[in-house]
């Protein structure tokens, strides 16, 4: 079953909220989206200032680039989750009526 837009957006947002900044490969492998749909949804959400681009710098001179979810980013996902759950709760409740029959 393939993941919806949202979905795929939820689980980038999920891997840099549990694991901090990281890099391009370290998020494809965390929320388990190709590179190139990666990047695509990336772009979007720092678009939207849901994620944000870092550059650091090492000993060595050397830059990376990583992202880290922004504030806005974790109360969109807070969101995310009460619509879950409250869908969950609405959901169960229809079961109910239905099993009386």
């Amino acid at each position: 079953m393939q993941r919806s837009e949202l979905e795929m957006n939820v689980d980038i947002l999920k891997a840099l909220a549990r694991h901090g900044p990281l890099k391009l490969t370290h998020i494809m492998y965390k929320a388990n989206v190709n590179c190139s749909i990666l990047k695509q949804h990336l772009d979007f959400l720092v678009q939207h200032n849901l994620v944000e681009e870092q550059t650091l710098h090492n000993r060595r001179h050397r830059t990376r680039v990583v992202y880290a979810i922004t504030e806005k980013g974790k109360m969109v996902l807070k969101c995310f989750k009460e619509v879950t759950v409250a869908l969950k709760i609405v959901e169960e409740a229809n079961k109910i009526p239905a099993l009386l029959y």
